[in-house]
């Protein structure tokens, strides 16, 4: 296994991937869907898809390609990780976040400092982001007990699907929804938001470490099983 060093910097860059892909296509698509929310979505929610798939391909031999503090935090609860290790990953994937959100600002020649404008609240949206967080850590967890090599291709092909069946838009990663409050641009979400955000998904993923041990079993998933989100 590789050292802790490169976990950690695995974790952060494909994280800061995974964001710069997720603000800048939301950037790009809001200034070619002329002025169609819908299209603008569909546009940003097939980039984050996409970018997903590639980075677990890729990081997933390195550290796991978690990206996501709650999976971390799952994989940690269920013995797979260590709670020192996951301390690490979070705090690298929160700071790669933030420098992805960065990045995809430069790229599109906007204020590198920035916070969110667009209000993201109320039940239905909280409902919305645990059981997105759910939902994705039963797909991990799920598809790594038997085929832990379509792990990629199923998480992409979940968030794909998440973005459009949650009021939310399925954030269901707390690095994620603290980045995305630093940036007001189409992901956006004001930083009011953040704390019941994280809230709910973290809630989501506690629900889903038991449920995944009951039917899968608590056999250790694969190493290369992590991640996500949008």
């Amino acid at each position: 296994m590789p050292g802790l060093a490169r976990r950690a910097f695995a974790e952060w860059l494909g994280t800061a991937f995974l964001l710069a892909a997720v603000v800048g296509s939301g950037i790009m698509a809001q200034k070619l869907s002329g002025g169609n929310i819908a299209l603008a979505l569909l546009c940003n929610t097939i980039a984050t898809g996409a970018i997903l798939v590639t980075l677990i391909l890729t990081f997933a031999p390195v550290s796991g390609a978690h990206f996501n503090p709650a999976v971390t935090l799952a994989f940690a609860m269920r013995g797979e990780t260590a709670w020192r290790d996951a301390a690490i990953y979070v705090a690298a994937q929160i700071s790669g976040a933030i420098v992805g959100v960065w990045i995809a600002h430069l790229m599109f020649e906007l204020p590198v400092l920035q916070l969110s404008l667009t209000q993201r609240s109320g039940a239905g949206q909280w409902l919305a982001e645990a059981a997105a967080t759910f939902g994705l850590l039963l797909t991990i967890f799920g598809v790594a007990s038997r085929t832990p090599a379509a792990v990629p291709y199923a998480v992409g092909l979940y968030i794909t699907s998440a973005y459009w069946f949650t009021a939310s838009t399925s954030f269901a990663n707390p690095a994620v929804t603290i980045a995305r409050s630093l940036s007001d641009t189409f992901a956006g979400i004001a930083p009011q938001g953040v704390p019941a955000f994280i809230a709910a998904q973290l809630a989501g993923a506690l629900l889903a470490v038991p449920l995944a041990s009951w039917l899968w079993g608590g056999a250790p998933a694969q190493p290369n099983a992590g991640l996500r989100a949008s």
